[in-house]
């Protein structure tokens, strides 16, 4: 199951690195499940000035539980994000007088389900209190995570209990199959070509898809291809567009564009600047000319 080694799913900022948002690698045993940790290196005050007020959430294919510590108000919330097929808006606190702390577990999508108390079946656009799927992990990690304020001890801590806690037995044949198919393929892949491999039909597929992973697999490979064509459009310095129509199956430009911003907001030269520069969307309003290269 080392699917990571084909497929990196990308944020709307993947190269963001903040005051209150890094990125750390978990370990060799975890990297089959987990996308990566992180949150903030130590305790911050989010004054106007260092955190961004509003970052663009996209359909990235993973699941996350959040841990966000208010020291000043000595409270925890914890959330369970699970996949989702629209962006939005995460809104920041921008209050200078708080002090925060904020530390996230990035889930792949076919992974969450290994350490969780329940199936996926309903996690689709929901955002939850961590312990409606997680209860035990929330119980066992939530207080430390108050107490502790060190990301590195933070991660060390989680990846400790992660290893402790997978349920490798709950891994399905059927599924693991199908996801690997959908990347290989960079989700250009029709449902009856999932079944075949599958030898599974594709009601049945569909069922343990949304079991398993909380979409169908026509819209995991959906978001699967978005994806692709996002990381193209990130790491391309001169993207051809047509050879993307091609290679991604679409049905020519004008349904590649139509669909990159059905999920993404944004058309590519739009979102690409916004990768590069890591600002805020009202920084990003292109001249035509310049997002006419995409």
């Amino acid at each position: 199951m080392e699917f990571y080694k084909i497929f990196k799913p990308l944020t709307a900022n993947p190269f963001r690195h903040t005051v209150n948002y890094m990125e750390f690698e978990p370990c060799a045993a975890l990297k089959p499940y987990i996308r990566c940790f992180w949150g903030a290196k130590e305790p911050y005050s989010p004054a106007a000035r260092i955190v961004p007020p509003q970052k663009l959430v996209i359909p990235d294919t993973c699941m996350d539980i959040i841990f966000n510590v208010n020291y000043t108000e000595n409270r925890i919330k914890n959330t369970f994000c699970g996949i989702c097929d629209t962006s939005f808006y995460s809104k920041e606190a921008v209050d200078p007088n708080l002090m925060l702390s904020i530390f996230g577990i990035r889930f792949y999508a076919w992974s969450a389900v290994l350490f969780s108390d329940e199936s996926m079946k309903s996690v689709k656009n929901r955002n939850v209190d961590a312990g409606a799927y997680f209860s035990r992990m929330k119980r066992e990690l939530e207080q430390l995570f108050f107490d502790i304020t060190d990301i590195h001890t933070r991660i060390a801590i989680t990846q400790d209990y992660l290893l402790k806690h997978i349920h490798q037995d709950r891994e399905n044949p059927a599924v693991m199959t199908a996801v690997c198919e959908i990347l290989q393929n960079e989700g250009n892949i029709s449902m009856a070509q999932l079944a075949q491999q599958t030898f599974t039909g594709t009601r049945q597929l569909e069922r343990l898809f949304k079991e398993y992973i909380g979409t169908s697999p026509k819209q995991f490979s959906s978001l699967i291809r978005y994806q692709y064509l996002w990381s193209h459009i990130v790491h391309t310095d001169q993207l051809n567009i047509l050879d993307e129509v091609f290679r991604l199956g679409y049905t020519d430009q004008s349904h590649l564009l139509r669909d990159f911003k059905r999920f993404h907001t944004l058309t590519p030269a739009q979102a690409r600047e916004l990768a590069m520069s890591d600002t805020t969307m009202e920084a990003v309003a292109l001249p035509l000319d310049k997002i006419a290269i995409f």
